[in-house]
């Protein structure tokens, strides 16, 4: 089943977001080049992206089982594909805006 696993934040200091959410909620936070880290505590992690190209709103992330599906099935509901699918470390996945306009991400692990 899909389950929302991954909250993407955007921020204009990551060394800053880092150091508020681990003395918040003793959050530990592993580096993925310049601009963005992440928790990896397998459970619902938080990235944290200062990207000059970086999404200026919370990125919800679903984990799917069949990515090829879900963006067939997004794009079926009626969902607008924004970001085709891509990988990245820990995975692959797309971007789309449900029928509201909220921006979200579905992932599949590997």
């Amino acid at each position: 089943m899909a389950r929302l696993n991954y909250l993407e934040l955007p921020t204009r200091d990551r060394e800053a977001a880092k150091r508020f959410y681990a003395a918040a909620f003793g959050w530990t936070f592993t580096d993925f080049g310049p601009d963005y880290a992440a928790t990896l505590s397998g459970d619902t992690d938080l990235g944290v992206d200062a990207a000059d190209d970086r999404i200026a709103a919370p990125l919800p992330v679903i984990e799917v089982e069949d990515l090829e599906a879900t963006q067939e099935a997004v794009a079926g509901a009626g969902g607008t594909i924004t970001v085709p699918i891509f990988a990245f470390p820990g995975g692959r996945r797309f971007h789309f805006r449900d029928a509201d306009g909220h921006e979200l991400a579905a992932s599949q692990p590997g």
